[in-house]
């Protein structure tokens, strides 16, 4: 696939990454989080599952991968999807979205700890500029920023958890399919979130049994839109562009989750937020480089005409 192309995907996966933050905080309080995240994320490694064999891209692990599929089950399924769920249960809005912002800056430090990365001054640039978009996109926020919660470490945690596990997919998808890694991680990281969740939530699955249909179409929308085809398209980019270049594009889910908060939960949206966005998409088009793929379009556009 082109590289621009890539960053369509992207942009295409923070649309229901942005409007998953919305949706699991309907969720989470309905249900138990850990239990209701254990369900939705086996829901969404079976969906994944059925995609592959009808593309023809299942097969079992080697023995040598099984060591990644672990790991990253623990890392980007159990850690992450569980310290995000209750950590949106303790926090506001306003922290879990400044904190959500900080996720393209710890894979980029983690990407030159351990992959090599190399760290230009037109990256560096480019990621404060959307951190800046994500300050200004969040602190519109009607509650404003509030002081350091337990929730708020949680929300860290799942987001450092998250940024492992993109540099153990980046070394992985060198002998398997991102997208097959995917939903082995989901789906034995599933197992992992239940058994948590049985130890913590004993009563867990009998809050299931509240939930009405809208509540459960909620649940479908983002065990098999955000969570399946996110992040198997998502771990998909990162085999082919880099965990540091795709991470950039992770600035652009708190305005969605703003946008989707607007449209559904019936909260403002304002000029600062708009400014926000100008911001954060500067900062994408720069950081990830998508800026050269522009202007070598824009060039082989006028090479041809003349």
């Amino acid at each position: 696939m082109r590289t621009y192309r890539i960053y369509i995907l992207l942009l295409l996966i923070m649309i229901p990454w942005g409007l998953n933050v919305t949706a699991t905080k309907v969720l989470v309080d309905q249900f138990m989080p850990l239990t209701m995240t254990a369900f939705r994320i086996m829901t969404a490694g079976i969906g994944v599952f059925l995609v592959l064999l009808l593309l023809k891209r299942f097969r079992l692990p080697l023995k040598s991968e099984w060591k990644a599929i672990i790991l990253g089950a623990i890392l980007n399924v159990a850690g992450h999807h569980s310290f995000l769920s209750i950590g949106l249960k303790h926090t506001s809005g306003v922290n879990g979205g400044l904190i959500l912002g900080i996720g393209p800056l710890l894979t980029v430090i983690l990407s030159v700890l351990f992959l090599g990365s190399r760290l230009t001054w037109i990256k560096v640039l480019g990621f404060i500029i959307g951190v800046s978009g994500v300050f200004i996109t969040v602190l519109e926020g009607k509650t404003g920023l509030q002081g350091a919660s337990i929730g708020d470490f949680e929300v860290f945690l799942s987001m450092l958890s998250q940024a492992f596990s993109f540099i153990l997919i980046k070394q992985a998808s060198k002998t398997m399919d991102p997208r097959l890694l995917t939903g082995y991680m989901l789906f034995i990281g599933s197992f992992i979130l239940l058994i948590i969740a049985r130890l913590f939530e004993p009563e867990g699955i009998q809050s299931l049994s509240t939930g009405n249909t809208a509540l459960w179409a909620i649940f479908l929308a983002s065990a098999l839109i955000a969570t399946a085809f996110g992040h198997m398209s998502y771990n998909y980019c990162i085999g082919k562009l880099g965990a540091a270049e795709a991470s950039i594009f992770l600035n652009l889910i708190p305005f969605f989750s703003l946008l989707g908060s607007g449209l559904f939960l019936g909260e403002k949206i304002t000029a600062s937020h708009l400014l926000g966005l100008v911001f954060i998409i500067a900062g994408v088009i720069i950081g990830s480089g998508a800026y050269k793929q522009l202007i070598f379009r824009k060039n082989k556009g006028i090479n041809a005409s003349l």
